[in-house]
């Protein structure tokens, strides 16, 4: 009974352990880099901060203070991927952390948890699937609205089932995005016109959730680049192992970094993408559910692209 007892204990102030370290690690915010080759040869290179899945609450300033330093990285536009709000008073927050940033060319997506807040669940249910996945917010009670204003009126470019154009000092940024689909808030736009001769463009879509049918369509579409969201990385990943889980429909091995797709997925950045492959960027992002505040192996995350031409890719 005495040897159950030391192992019950052992066990305890392991489980306490771990606990303890995801919480600290839940704020260990960590900028990550990746050069992409999807510009046309001759472009000059360019910068893309990716931000995704704040999931602010008033209270976590040194969230934002981290965010809004991120400015001296001088990027040259900024692309947010949704999931900013987690409470009705954070909308002061949030613009706070983008506020460095509004000067600068910018474009967005938004998550369901831009509009209706985070409720309670259990954590388990997460390892059987994906997540409420066809079920669309139908009461908004987060200031998802006045979010979208505040950001188009300082020139932000929505992306919500809608396209786009960046112009970057002589690189064109043709966007195409969708909402999102985790919520089945997701109608791929129709398709654009050719782009006018000139300046050196690449066409690159951004959406929240990367389920298949988004990343089918925009590989159809001619998009080189994606850009997404809503994963957390798996946001608890087991050491060696990885993700356990994606909430939606992306494989593990894929549910944070840059990688090939729908070519066979590698250590993040690793390989090349074949003449049928697009890259693939899913951020980790830099929040988690007010309920659920932990991470485990899985630092909270943003993400500087460098853009550069395909011929240099290596």
């Amino acid at each position: 009974m005495r040897g159950l007892a030391r192992a019950a204990l052992a066990v305890g102030a392991a489980g306490a352990g771990v606990l303890a370290w995801s919480l600290v690690e839940a704020e260990a915010y960590t900028l990550r880099r990746y050069t992409v080759p999807v510009l046309p040869p001759g472009a000059r290179a360019r910068t893309i901060l990716h931000l995704s899945d704040l999931h602010l609450l008033p209270r976590q300033q040194r969230r934002v203070d981290w965010v809004a330093s991120l400015a001296a990285e001088r990027p040259d536009a900024v692309i947010t991927t949704g999931d900013n709000l987690a409470s009705p008073r954070a909308l002061p927050t949030v613009l706070s952390a983008l506020l460095p940033f509004l000067h600068l060319p910018g474009a967005f997506v938004t998550g369901s948890n831009d509009f209706v807040a985070p409720e309670w669940k259990n954590p388990l249910r997460y390892l059987s699937g994906p997540s409420q996945k066809h079920r669309a917010p139908s009461e908004p009670n987060l200031p998802g609205d006045e979010l979208v204003g505040a950001l188009t009126a300082a020139g932000w470019q929505h992306l919500d089932n809608a396209r786009g154009r960046l112009d970057l000092d002589g690189v064109h940024l043709d966007l195409v995005g969708t909402g999102d689909a985790h919520i089945d808030a997701d109608h791929y736009p129709a398709p654009a016109d050719p782009p006018a001769g000139g300046a050196p463009s690449v066409r690159i879509g951004v959406t929240h959730a990367p389920y298949a049918r988004v990343l089918r369509a925009m590989a159809d579409d001619g998009a080189r680049l994606v850009l997404a969201g809503h994963t957390h990385g798996g946001q608890v990943c087991v050491p060696g192992l990885g993700a356990l889980v994606t909430n939606c429909d992306l494989d593990r091995r894929r549910a944070s970094g840059l990688h090939p797709w729908p070519g066979r997925p590698g250590r993040p950045g690793a390989g090349a993408a074949g003449p049928d492959d697009l890259w693939l960027h899913v951020s980790a992002g830099l929040g988690t559910s007010p309920f659920t505040p932990v991470r485990l192996a899985c630092r909270p995350e943003a993400t500087l692209l460098t853009l550069v031409p395909e011929t240099a890719a290596g």
